[in-house]
């Protein structure tokens, strides 16, 4: 029997005053499963996201996130649930008025984590991202792709099943850009996190596709092109979204491949 779906849409839709975001979108992730989510601007892509992590309800449909029905499920029940995601918004999101150590312990603190506990998982998540001695700094302090690393700490220091990037490197320089998609990859390769990311960069979207980390290295690395997979990531797919309705479904060839025009321009 196949495991059963982290995320799974059913026919989903949405309007905002009449103007339809999401018509009768259906997908599913798998355990594992880094979603990439593709479309042009204002095709509903963070709005998805939206809906996965329940700040957004649909007019229709029905979504199930860990084998739950959350579509009507009440606010209170929704905070279980959240524990589990981990979220990077658009622009890191971080409070200003906190430090670095603050900022990443922030869902700890409200979650009355031990204090000795939630030390050693913020400076085990500002590791990850290399960023350890920026522990007593405050946002104001880092640049861009400081403040994103940051961003991925807090996402990542509860150890979610799943994680949700709405535009990590929205805003970035190409260097900074492959940091953060190298965090990406490493999320991805060394805890096997299920992830979604919205993204409007092409780039990003195959470099998390045809690479790996060596955890020998400790970097990002291409994949191998004479292996099993032929140099691409079969756990790393796509959704593409077109006027608020799925245009494609499916993995790396498959979209490389496709024959339809407008797929064809979108990703050239």
């Amino acid at each position: 029997m196949p495991a059963q779906p982290i995320v799974a849409f059913d026919r989903v839709s949405l309007a905002f005053d009449d103007n339809p975001v999401l018509d009768s979108v259906s997908f599913s992730v798998a355990a594992g499963e880094t979603r990439i989510i593709l479309g042009p601007a204002g095709c509903g892509k963070s709005v998805l996201l939206k809906l996965v992590n329940g700040l957004l309800r649909p007019d229709s449909g029905r979504i199930h996130v860990f084998g739950e029905d959350i579509t009507d499920l009440p606010e209170r029940d929704l905070y279980p649930l959240r524990a589990r995601i981990g979220m990077v918004f658009q622009e890191s999101a971080l409070f200003d008025s906190l430090s670095v150590h603050d900022n990443v312990a922030y869902r700890m603190t409200q979650d009355h984590t031990p204090v000795a506990e939630s030390d050693a998982r913020v400076l085990e998540s500002l590791r990850f991202v290399e960023l350890e001695d920026t522990v007593n700094l405050f946002p104001s302090e880092l640049s861009g792709g400081m403040r994103r690393r940051v961003a991925i700490a807090r996402a990542v220091v509860s150890r979610p099943e799943l994680i949700l990037y709405d535009s990590p490197t929205a805003g970035l320089d190409p260097i900074t850009s492959a940091t953060i998609i190298e965090l990406l990859v490493k999320q991805r390769d060394v805890s096997h996190t299920t992830a979604l990311v919205v993204t409007h960069r092409m780039q990003d979207t195959f470099t998390l596709a045809t690479h790996a980390y060596d955890t020998a290295s400790h970097r990002m690395v291409p994949m191998d092109k004479s292996g099993p997979n032929r140099g691409v990531d079969p756990r790393t797919r796509y959704l593409v979204l077109k006027d608020g309705r799925v245009v494609f479904d499916g993995d790396t060839p498959a979209l490389t491949a496709s024959p339809d025009p407008w797929l064809k321009d979108f990703i050239s």
